[in-house]
């Protein structure tokens, strides 16, 4: 008998999603990449997604998108928007600086428009006693402008030098698991709707 062909819904269905993990956190940010770290260890045991880590620090990144940049810089750009147009969902670890984030985020988001649109976006941050949830808000307002559909559920760590232990791992690791399952379910449903729709409809902005 033979195999009943697949259809590009069921297809689609099967297909691997990919999550781009954008970390925003500067190279000698201990706590950062603690939280980084973990997030990827959890992001690959609790859900289905290929994540595709990208520590922002490591890549060369162009002042500001008004001017041309060295070609060794313009080309380091490429790559990253060539990852963060692969990825059908994206995840932000961001501190929060000065009530907002960090530049070089900034400066990724700028330099890159389609990578964003009609995906899924959500938000870890972290920083003193607001968690870095000032971060987090601003983000959502400048990623809707880029089209990209940002969830209700992130995740934020408040003091986070005080609540991860030696061995990297939040002190709640169980109430710290079930906020990641619960957000990365989501950023999974969307991920998967989002990516059905723009096979289905080419979204235009």
């Amino acid at each position: 008998m033979s195999a009943v062909p697949l259809t590009a819904r069921d297809e689609m269905m099967a297909k691997e999603l990919r999550l781009a993990m954008l970390v925003a956190c500067s190279s000698s940010s201990g706590t950062g990449a603690m939280i980084a770290d973990w997030l990827h260890e959890t992001a690959s045991d609790l859900s289905s997604f290929d994540v595709d880590r990208l520590d922002l620090a490591e890549w060369q990144l162009p002042p500001v998108p008004t001017l041309a940049p060295a070609p060794a810089v313009e080309e380091s750009a490429r790559r990253l928007g060539g990852r963060l147009e692969d990825a059908d969902a994206y995840v932000v670890v961001t501190p929060e600086y000065n009530h907002s984030f960090p530049a070089q985020l900034k400066i990724v988001i700028d330099w890159n428009h389609k990578q964003w649109q009609a995906k899924p976006v959500t938000f870890v941050s972290y920083g003193g006693r607001s968690g870095g949830i000032r971060a987090a808000e601003q983000l959502r307002q400048v990623f809707a402008e880029l089209h990209a559909v940002s969830l209700r559920d992130g995740m934020s760590f408040h003091g986070p030098r005080d609540r991860f232990g030696a061995d990297g791992r939040p002190e709640d690791v169980a109430g710290a698991r079930t906020a990641a399952k619960v957000m990365l379910n989501q950023l999974s449903w969307w991920a998967r709707a989002l990516a059905d729709a723009r096979r289905k409809t080419p979204y235009t902005a």
